[in-house]
């Protein structure tokens, strides 16, 4: 089975006064950007069946942005070691049956991780998507696990 990860930073996010960086949400440029993101997606990987998302409110007000613009709805799973890592062990432990899933998480982590498993360098700014793909499973993921199929900055 060929399968596709896709990584996405989340959008801008504010920086209020006083606000735990958990709870950081997003600024009004993120607010523009994340549906552009939904809409590059759909378009381009219309067969997402699971998100991971990252427990920081600025991923998650990220993905509820971008699901709207969906035209399928995946499972969607929050998971703290997106936002604490390691990253590598969330990928390794995705279920074996699910060929496209998605983690929505932040930097420097997910330009660590792209490179990590493709061995390229991508430079993840925010609303930044990579996608990848593998023949291999899951659990098997590591260096130069996947090829990278296309990386976009959609902006709204």
């Amino acid at each position: 089975m060929t399968r596709t990860l896709t990584l996405l930073r989340h959008a801008k996010s504010a920086w209020p006064d006083g606000v735990p960086d958990l709870e950081r949400p997003l600024g009004e440029r993120g607010r523009r950007d994340a549906p552009a993101v939904g809409r590059w997606l759909n378009e381009n990987v219309p067969d997402l069946s699971l998100v991971v998302c990252s427990p920081a409110l600025r991923a998650r007000q990220t993905w509820d942005l971008v699901s709207a613009e969906l035209a399928t709805q995946p499972e969607v799973r929050q998971h703290a070691k997106i936002y604490y890592g390691p990253l590598l062990e969330v990928v390794r432990g995705l279920p074996p049956e699910v060929a496209s899933a998605m983690l929505v998480g932040h930097n420097p982590d997910m330009e660590d991780l792209a490179e990590h498993l493709t061995g390229t360098h991508t430079t993840f700014k925010t609303s930044t998507v990579a996608v990848v793909r593998t023949d291999l499973e899951w659990s098997d993921a590591g260096p130069n696990w996947a090829e990278l199929i296309m990386t976009a900055t959609p902006r709204g």
